[in-house]
């Protein structure tokens, strides 16, 4: 029986001493299993952290695209009219002229009545026209006096700055108008230069 108490404790340290290299041989398992899942975590937190970086660019291209479409339609009502309203200041030209025509012959030594009511009438229709053109937000400019900008002028001649200063305005050939503030037609003008005397 001590023999046998013996063998089998001999037998239990004997298994015990296989275990043991066992088990430390197990216990890197552990480690490297969660060793492995942190490395996993962070490359989900990356994946997290990327797709949530493309989504706000996705969102703030949608909502620059956005706001580009409401500005084109925005644009699009305003300025729909552009090309009609070229057209109607060339309307406006000729009854300007023919307005002061009206007027030149309407002295006041001239009897003649249907001519005045024929020049009044045209006044009023100038007047009317001007305040359909404003309403709509078309506008003559009146460059006189002002600087010379390329945007909204072009030269047609040069006139000696007599008590003007130079490189302004000093005559209107053709009324240039805008459409809310953007120069559908340059007004063609004069521009004064110091004499080269």
């Amino acid at each position: 029986e001590t023999c046998y108490a013996f063998s089998t404790a001999a037998q239990q340290r004997s298994t015990g001493d296989e275990c043991g290299p066992e088990d430390p041989h197990d216990e890197p398992k552990h480690p490297l299993s969660s060793c492995t899942l942190e490395h996993k975590a962070i490359k989900l937190e990356e994946q997290v952290r990327d797709l949530t970086e493309r989504y706000r660019k996705a969102l703030a291209d949608s909502e620059n695209v956005r706001r580009r479409t409401q500005k084109f339609v925005e644009d699009a009502k305003i300025f729909g009219i552009q090309s009609f309203c070229r057209d109607l200041v060339e309307v406006a030209d000729i009854l300007e002229k023919t307005t002061e025509s009206a007027a030149e012959e309407t002295e006041p030594s001239n009897p003649n009545t249907t001519l005045k009511k024929i020049y009044e009438g045209l006044s009023l229709i100038e007047a009317k026209l001007q305040s359909v053109f404003a309403k709509h937000g078309l506008q003559k400019m009146n460059p006189v006096g002002g600087k010379y900008d390329p945007y909204d002028h072009e030269i047609v001649c040069h006139v000696p700055a007599e008590g003007m200063q130079p490189g302004t305005i000093a005559l209107v050939t053709q009324d240039g108008y805008k459409l809310h503030g953007r120069t559908i037609r340059h007004a063609l003008v004069g521009v004064a230069v110091e004499s080269q005397e």
